[in-house]
């Protein structure tokens, strides 16, 4: 088993978390820790921020950590250990330095396949994570 799994998830999407979730678990063991990472899309540009209220991406991280903290009591068995953690910015880049911070073993990720052909050019948050990761992913479809 892994000490550390880390296991990236969009709470909006089930399909980021329904079938990752139980292999995250299960590759944590009884010893491992589980941590669970929600990540806030940075707005990309200072004129978006501009029409949104003062405070607005404060409030959307103390949100997701909310969020994340009761899917962590709801969603993850008892008797596991886990963790929440909170991202802002690009997914790709925060999921990756995430893995660096909880030190993980492994990362654990949902994925689907290409519907189109702008998501094959443009590729999948996994497959870029997969690309630059110097651990190894866990890719569940």
């Amino acid at each position: 088993m892994f000490d550390n799994v880390l296991l990236p998830i969009d709470l909006t999407h089930p399909e980021s978390w329904e079938k990752a979730l139980p292999m995250a678990v299960k590759m944590c063991g009884h010893t491992g820790t589980l941590h669970v990472l929600g990540i806030v899309h940075d707005l990309g540009a200072a004129m978006v921020a501009s029409y949104l209220p003062a405070g607005f991406e404060q409030e959307a991280l103390q949100k997701m950590e909310f969020d994340l903290e009761t899917f962590r009591d709801e969603r993850i068995p008892e008797g596991v250990k886990a963790r929440v953690h909170v991202g802002h910015g690009h997914i790709p880049e925060k999921v990756l330095a995430a893995a660096s911070d909880v030190a993980a073993d492994v990362i654990v990720m949902a994925s689907h396949p290409p519907d189109d052909l702008r998501s094959i050019l443009v590729g999948s948050y996994a497959g870029k994570v997969v690309r630059h990761s110097p651990i190894p992913v866990l890719v569940v479809r």
